[in-house]
């Protein structure tokens, strides 16, 4: 090889590694403003709620557990994204928003975020039998999430089992007064400030008006920062991800569990995840069965997100922003394992995504319809009910 030759080389690796180094500290920047948004959007809900008791007035309506759960759907669905929606609720909660306020919000976000791969399966729609496995790949999915909600919401209302856990973790998480974790919260301590800062620069403004911009800049840190996260990510991570879908679907439904939660971890996008296989769903390399797993696992790994943004929640909410934090992450772990190992609900799902794919791939109907009542119609009607 030439010293030319060489020397290109070497400027090649010496790019690449830039390169890379460059991506991950753009990695860590997002991630602190995703925090920083976190932070804004719960002390200016607090501003404007004037604490717990005034938070509860306004969620009123949400108190409502159905009402709950569709505003999670609505919320998700638009923005397109249960990361962002999952870490608004964080903030809102360390504003003073009642976790049991929020609890069905959590689930409902699950569900929002599905439309995402269905909509994915649309681009096999001229061809019959493709498009049925895709719609099926991509709905399963959907009725894994939808049947979680029918399941565990009437438990979580009688029983509250999800909030009671969580809130015995966060406890002995944090610790005493004397002696809690979140004493030496260096995130909190690195992001509270700058989101203090950064509310104080609409005081000068009418208590509404200043608190309304205040927590509509946060929700905008959120979605910047979720949304280009995501993109770095898988442009850095997606090929590492094939590899591990590649290498454990087929397997045992354990392996693609845990392989759909290591991918949603590196590409931080449940949506990604599931939408990954539905092309090789409709080319017909993986099977429905195949393809549940790997699709709950996604389930888990996107519940990193607000784990994370309520780790960098400090002051006397903080416990409460974790709380709702590990609901969502109980909540998703023990809808995973009812569908792995309770006879009869694997075959539940699979069975209603088969169901209704059979029906989309003869008559796109079906398809369109679905996603327009389940996610847009049943929603508005629950809603204007609401605030009839």
């Amino acid at each position: 090889m030439s010293s030319n030759s060489v020397n290109k080389l070497q400027k090649k690796n010496r790019f690449g590694a830039n390169s890379g180094l460059i991506t991950w500290a753009l990695v860590v920047v997002l991630v602190y403003i995703l925090l920083i948004g976190v932070g804004v959007v719960g002390i200016g809900f607090k501003w404007i709620s004037g604490g717990a008791e005034g938070a509860a007035s306004i969620f009123g309506f949400a108190n409502n557990p159905l009402a709950g759960v569709i505003l999670g759907i609505l919320a998700t669905a638009l923005v397109q994204s249960s990361s962002t929606v999952t870490s608004v609720i964080v903030g809102l909660v360390a504003g003073g928003v009642p976790v049991s306020i929020a609890v069905p919000m959590i689930m409902g976000a699950n569900m929002g975020t599905t439309i995402t791969n269905t909509i994915v399966s649309l681009g096999n729609i001229g061809n019959d039998s493709s498009f049925r496995r895709s719609f099926e790949a991509a709905t399963v999915h959907d009725f894994f999430n939808l049947y979680c909600i029918f399941i565990f919401l009437p438990i979580e209302l009688i029983f509250r089992p999800l909030q009671q856990i969580a809130g015995f973790i966060s406890t002995y998480l944090t610790g005493s007064s004397e002696a809690s974790l979140f004493d030496l919260n260096i995130v909190g301590a690195m992001t509270k400030p700058i989101a203090s800062g950064i509310v104080d620069v609409f005081k000068s403004l009418p208590e509404t008006i200043g608190a309304t911009l205040s927590i509509f800049l946060g929700i905008v840190m959120i979605m910047f920062s979720v949304i280009y996260l995501g993109k770095l990510l898988r442009a850095v991570m997606v090929g590492k991800a094939k590899g591990v879908l590649e290498k454990a679907i087929g397997r045992k439904p354990e392996m693609g569990v845990l392989s759909g939660t290591v991918v949603t971890v590196l590409v931080q996008s449940s949506s990604t995840t599931t939408s990954l296989i539905v092309p090789l769903a409709g080319a017909g390399v993986l099977s429905l069965r195949q393809i549940f797993p790997f699709t709950m696992g996604a389930n888990i790994g996107t519940t990193i997100t607000a784990l994370l943004a309520a780790i960098s929640i400090s002051g006397e909410m903080h416990i409460f922003a974790l709380q709702i934090a590990l609901v969502h992450f109980l909540y998703n772990i023990s809808g995973v394992l009812s569908f792995l190992y309770i006879p009869g609900l694997n075959n539940l799902a699979i069975g209603s995504a088969a169901w209704l794919g059979s029906h989309a791939g003869s008559n796109r109907f079906w398809a369109f319809g679905y996603l327009f009542i389940l996610f847009f119609v049943f929603p508005g009607i629950v809603l204007s009910f609401q605030f009839s």
